[in-house]
């Protein structure tokens, strides 16, 4: 039982450090762009 418990904590500590390393990546890209837009339109004009 002890191992079943400890097997939930670390699948459960993996999968929300999983998620901060997506959203981290997700705001990295966003911010990407967001350049590339930018100069986009200062190219355009």
């Amino acid at each position: 039982m002890k191992k079943i418990v400890t097997l939930t904590l670390v699948a459960a500590a993996l999968a929300v450090s999983a998620c901060n390393t997506i959203s981290g990546v997700g705001r990295d890209v966003s911010a990407a762009g967001s350049a590339v837009t930018t100069g986009a339109e200062t190219a355009k004009n």
